[in-house]
């Protein structure tokens, strides 16, 4: 069968659609996540109403990455790195040709049987009507009304809770089963599986919670590469599929070993998916190399874990194994991302330094891995305590999610927090050092750097008051001339908002407010009303500061001792840098 994704993209070419490239594995001006887990995520600014260059129908394969998944690679059909076909329009076509399309390009195109076919549309809710214009167009093209489920928003909505634009979806279940489908179409019934979801762009969310039509209604779709070729190729394990046969038949030839056997299959599945995902993301433009923060360390995770899985097969890991394998890789997906040939070299250094690295340790911390546990089971203690763990992390290189993949083979568990607080308590004494950083990260700890972190808490929560409680810190930037600070809100501060904001932390730096700081857990913090989006950065017990009773947030300091030391606070800038997130830049002046 010719490949789905050409097949894809020729169709939809034919019906107007220009095809692009896939976007960066990194979202450009987004940072709330590391990767691009969705193709909706680059064309975000063209969903809004910026004009793309090639028009309003186009059509993609992009690179996507779901690190939620991570620890169930290893079964049949999780991955990391995935491909997901898109169709859009931007203003132009809507449910009508997007569902005669979509029927058409399953039917005729990958002759799929209609017998096999059911769809979902949204129910409706108080304020939003059933989504009955869908389910007339399935039905005129032939998908019978007993094969139409009504659902509710958690099924077919699309939206973010902080508002912008949003509307229903109708998503297309293909019957997986040897048996006959039933007549009536049963979505809880785990046979039908999703294969395509089409998404209606027509309504935006006001900050009152009213939607309104938007005046660019778009489509956004979304299909699963490995996921629909497991289906068109009638397997249920998509590391059976044309994607992966080859290569799992060369990790089958290079281990000595059978993908039948469910323990090396386990094994070999999560190698053949890191090293895919490896490749994708050390040939991106972006030049992503292992590091031990952000896209660097999953980098480094998936580069670690892939050694980590080959040497449990009794591959040498001192073999070229990687390289072959990444090799093969290169051949089967270069055509699609050409910035794979152009960083072939970069690819097979980083793979050849990274596992030189680590294999060095391995051996080491696998040896003083088996010292400890056979202690601790001769004093039948079943977790490993988290100053270990963090011992083999700093000594060894172990991930911790290593050392607990190791225990939990030979049924032990470890401490993930007693981790975390001595991994953060290291990062202290560190920042504190020569590099003269406090543990809130502050780039220096100046008269004016301590003034400016003071003042984006008395931002933070007067945001909060003037734009509602969904509003969120999405990042900050400080330096001793300015404070630049980003948030979660869909539209533009009109004047009279930023004015109110302005005013409000000015009254507050004006009302002499002590600030105050105690130590408790995260979860005394939570009930204290205390905001805390950066948990994960302070471990277990965290500081909170208040200002007055007006402010409360987690936090690692440092700040001034009352806000009457700020200044006058003004803003000087106000801009999008993503969607749903804006940007304040402020002074303080004397």
């Amino acid at each position: 069968m010719k490949n789905l994704k050409d097949l894809y993209l020729n169709f939809f070419e034919s019906k107007g659609h220009k095809i692009i490239p896939s976007a960066s594995v990194i979202p450009e001006n987004d940072p709330t996540c590391l990767f691009n887990t969705a193709g909706m995520q680059p064309l975000i600014p063209y969903l809004l109403g910026e004009k793309h260059p090639l028009g309003t129908r186009l059509t993609d394969v992009q690179k996507c990455f779901r690190l939620t998944d991570l620890d169930e690679v290893g079964d049949k059909t999780h991955h990391t790195f995935f491909e997901m076909l898109g169709n859009w329009s931007l203003g132009d076509y809507f449910k009508k040709e997007s569902i005669a399309w979509s029927f058409e390009f399953l039917t005729k195109e990958l002759n799929i049987p209609i017998e096999k076919l059911a769809v979902t549309v949204f129910r409706g809710n108080d304020l939003v009507d059933a989504d009955n214009e869908s389910a007339e167009y399935w039905m005129e093209q032939g998908i019978p009304k007993e094969r139409i489920a009504f659902l509710g928003e958690e099924d077919n909505w699309w939206g973010v809770a902080t508002g912008g634009p949003c509307g229903s979806d109708t998503e297309i279940f293909y019957w997986r089963s040897e048996e006959e489908a039933p007549i009536v179409f049963d979505p809880e019934d785990k046979r039908w599986v999703e294969i395509w979801n089409n998404v209606f762009m027509q309504y935006n969310k006001t900050a009152e919670d009213k939607y309104e039509s938007l005046e660019q209604k778009n489509v956004d779709t979304g299909m699963g590469v490995e996921r629909t070729t497991a289906i068109l190729e009638n397997v249920d394990d998509n590391y059976k599929t044309s994607i992966w046969k080859d290569i799992i038949g060369k990790i089958e030839d290079i281990s000595n070993k059978s993908y039948e056997n469910e323990n090396d299959a386990r094994c070999m599945r999560i190698i053949a998916d890191h090293i895919r995902a490896v490749v994708i993301i050390t040939a991106d433009d972006a030049n992503i190399v292992p590091s031990n923060t952000d896209q660097g360390y999953i980098l480094r995770r998936l580069i670690r874990r892939m050694i980590r899985y080959a040497k449990k097969l009794e591959i040498d890991i001192n073999s070229d194994f990687d390289i072959e394998l990444a090799k093969m890789i290169f051949k089967k997906y270069s055509k699609y991302y050409p910035e794979i040939d152009r960083n072939k070299d970069r690819i097979i250094e980083v793979l050849t330094l990274e596992k030189n690295k680590f294999s060095r340790t391995l051996e080491k911390g696998i040896k003083e891995f088996q010292k400890i546990t056979e202690i601790l089971k001769k004093q039948n203690i079943n977790t490993i305590n988290g100053k270990t763990v963090f011992r083999l992390y700093d000594t060894f290189g172990f991930p911790p999610e290593m050392t607990g993949e190791f225990a939990g083979e030979i049924g032990m568990d470890i401490d993930m927090e007693g981790f975390k607080k001595h991994f953060n308590e290291h990062q202290e004494k560190s920042r504190a050092g020569a590099t003269e950083k406090f543990k809130g990260g502050l780039s220096d700890h100046s008269e004016s750097n301590i003034k400016y972190h003071t003042a984006t808490h008395l931002l933070h929560q007067a945001l909060k008051d003037v734009l509602g409680n969904d509003v969120n810190q999405k990042g900050s930037n400080i330096n001793s001339e300015r404070l630049r600070f980003d948030f979660s809100y869909p539209s533009k501060l009109t004047d009279e908002q930023k004015q109110k904001v302005e005013s409000i932390v000015n009254q507050k730096i004006s009302e002499a407010l002590d600030v105050t700081v105690e130590e408790m857990t995260v979860e005394e913090a939570k009930q204290k009303g205390a905001v805390g989006l950066f948990t994960n950065k302070y471990g277990d017990i965290v500081k909170v500061y208040s200002i007055g009773d007006y402010s409360k947030e987690i936090c690692g300091g440092p700040h001034v001792k009352n806000t009457s030391e700020l200044g006058i606070f003004k803003i000087k800038k106000e801009e999008a840098v993503g969607a749903g997130v804006r940007r304040i830049k402020a002074v303080l002046e004397i």
